[in-house]
């Protein structure tokens, strides 16, 4: 072959990957809606990134994620959303909270969205209906509020003499005024008194916690939230520093130290979320997708937390852990 031959060819070979590059679609954009920080929620990110790569989505090769961290400050949550849907995004992804599935449903009525929520999300008026959710929204429940009662009566069968329980809540979410209705009716019905402690940021879980101490509280309920599952660590020692037996919503706490915990898996939930996005991504329809309800419920007792708090673990709770840390 002569020069004047072999470098067209090279030229056309150079070009033609080029040309194919610039053909491809864009990458589709998963924009994930965040009440928490970053760093908490690192191991149940990890979970939904491997989940979408099991379905063929890896992040940086066919799929980006934009992720939004609101840190706790869930008034930051619709300036986000709106950011995720002038983004366009390809479907929006909100972490277990009511208020950032709120943000992205108020935002937008055509892009995707997949929810987690801790409770029923045809009463917080997220979807029409569990088997038919309608419109372009789907999601999670996370079932963490409706076992508010069982939870409580899980504490008090731990502690039978104990009659002062403390409940620390969240005064920024959209669930506590619900979560303050049933625990107060549950502990009427068993007999007790519970005392409502209101925390709504780092500062304040610290000097709350230290309130109910001064207060004499006998054991206590952490409620529901990203805030309070995000500042888990901080939670826990400080239930543990002031010898406060507690009650937590997920295992997350447990593993931290915590005593007890009633409630399902926040990976599960994460997985279910992943799950749904790829679906989306592959073309089905958030209103033909129903609601995901979790129904394994865990109940997990830390037991070095147990004997360092005094406490002997009642036979009968003991038969129904479904797993006792040692």
């Amino acid at each position: 072959m002569k020069r004047r031959e072999f470098i067209p060819l090279i030229g056309a070979a150079t070009a033609w990957p080029l040309a194919v590059q610039a053909q491809q679609a864009p990458k589709p954009v998963i924009g994930f809606l965040h009440a928490g920080s970053a760093g908490p929620g690192a191991p149940f990110m990890a979970v939904f990134r491997r989940t979408l790569a099991n379905a063929g989505y890896v992040e940086s090769q066919n799929v980006v994620i934009e992720d939004r961290y609101a840190d706790g400050q869930y008034d930051r949550l619709p300036e986000f959303a709106a950011e995720l849907v002038r983004q366009q995004v390809a479907v929006i992804v909100t972490s277990p909270n009511p208020t950032a599935a709120q943000a992205a449903t108020n935002a937008t009525g055509d892009i995707p969205i997949v929810f987690m929520v801790s409770d029923d999300p045809v009463k917080l008026g997220l979807v029409a209906s569990l088997s038919r959710p309608g419109g372009n929204v789907t999601g999670v429940n996370f079932v963490i509020s409706e076992l508010v009662a069982k939870r409580l009566g899980l504490l008090h069968e731990l502690l039978p003499s104990a009659t002062h329980f403390g409940a620390l809540v969240n005064p920024n979410a959209v669930t506590t005024d619900s979560f303050i209705k049933d625990v107060t009716a549950a502990a009427s019905a068993i007999g007790v008194h519970v005392e409502i402690a209101r925390a709504g940021n780092s500062r304040e879980i610290e000097t709350t916690i230290a309130t109910l101490a001064d207060r004499k509280i006998q054991a206590l309920m952490v409620a529901p939230d990203t805030l309070y599952i995000n500042r888990r660590v901080q939670i826990v020692t400080f239930a543990t520093r002031y010898a406060i037996p507690t009650i937590y919503t997920v295992r997350e706490y447990v593993e931290t130290g915590g005593l007890m915990s009633y409630g399902p898996s926040v990976p599960d939930a994460y997985r279910q979320l992943a799950s749904y996005t790829s679906r989306i991504l592959k073309g089905d329809k958030p209103a033909n997708l129903p609601i995901v309800q979790l129904s394994k419920i865990d109940l997990v007792i830390n037991g070095p937390t147990a004997r360092a708090l005094g406490i002997a673990i009642p036979p009968s709770l003991l038969a129904t852990a479904d797993d006792v840390i040692e």
